[in-house]
């Protein structure tokens, strides 16, 4: 996706080298802002392989609003355990917030399902723009380890040259680790955009994304810590020629938001069976060692 190396172009170019709570320095870039069309394709990255089945069950994870990791670790998925406590409990879990998020009614404490609320609206009153879904719980994120990068998103319907209605959907991210979290971001909100069309019968279009902080982990300016130095790897990228986006096949079986329940029991291939990527023709894969 040339919307991904431009992101990449970007932050090396005009990035200022800023500390963090890692330890490990940044070139941080503010305000990065883009859209891609889904028509042209599903958006997983092509200039690096990026696994399709750490898609899938990170937000099938997100969709059932689970705290634990239970459902990563049974497939096999280990990108989430460095922030899970020794139960395997992440309290910042975006599908918590998502499914659960807390809410008081006459004094008394409750919770508010917000996909559920986005569906029925779309289906409901589609132009709509209070489609909103928010995983910032300030209790929550305030004094969590993690709070939530990805933390606000909207759907929105808009119309295509045949006047046409178009679901599309705008992600807001606070902090955005370029090299290991923006491809995942990508793919991950363009699933999401793939679901929600389909549990509406709205067909998928544009997939808009603010980076407020947009970074790159690199070594300090002394050369220390220089195994977390993502810019070469990024700079391999930015030499390869971006292949054709595949296409995602989405089993017909899935209709309805309910549909997902049953698929958290499933094994992986017939998850893999349930979401077909189609035609995926990525570069090789390269490694970047995370910064916790």
């Amino acid at each position: 996706m040339q919307q991904y190396l431009d992101v990449i172009r970007r932050v090396l170019e005009s990035g200022q080298r800023k500390a963090n709570r890692t330890g490990v320095d940044t070139l941080s870039t503010f305000n990065v802002n883009y859209q891609i069309d889904l028509r042209e394709g599903f958006p997983l990255l092509t200039t690096k392989e990026i696994s399709w089945k750490n898609i899938v069950v990170e937000n099938l994870w997100f969709l059932s609003g689970d705290t634990r990791i239970d459902l990563l670790r049974k497939h096999g998925c280990k990108f989430w355990e460095p922030w899970a406590d020794d139960n395997g409990l992440v309290p910042s879990a975006y599908g918590n917030f998502w499914r659960n998020f807390p809410v008081h009614e006459d004094g008394q404490a409750a919770f508010n399902d917000q996909i559920r609320y986005v569906v029925d609206e779309l289906r409901a009153r589609p132009q709509s723009r209070r489609l909103v879904v928010s995983a910032w719980a300030p209790g929550n994120a305030q004094t969590s380890a993690l709070p939530p990068c990805h933390a606000f998103w909207v759907m929105n319907v808009q119309h295509d040259e045949h006047g046409d209605p178009l679901l599309c959907l705008h992600l807001t991210q606070r902090s955005c680790d370029v090299a290991l979290g923006l491809p995942y971001n990508i793919a991950g909100y363009a699933f999401l955009l793939e679901l929600i069309s389909r549990f509406t019968g709205i067909k998928p279009g544009y997939f808009g994304h603010t980076l407020i902080d947009a970074h790159i982990y690199t070594a300090k300016a002394d050369g220390s810590m220089a195994e977390y130095d993502h810019i070469p790897g990024l700079r391999q990228q930015l030499a390869r020629e971006p292949r054709a986006l595949p296409r995602l096949e989405i089993s017909p079986e899935i209709q309805h938001l309910d549909d997902i329940s049953a698929l958290l029991e499933a094994d992986t291939q017939a998850l893999l069976q349930t979401f077909r990527l189609h035609d995926y023709d990525p570069h090789p894969a390269l490694t970047f060692k995370v910064a916790v």
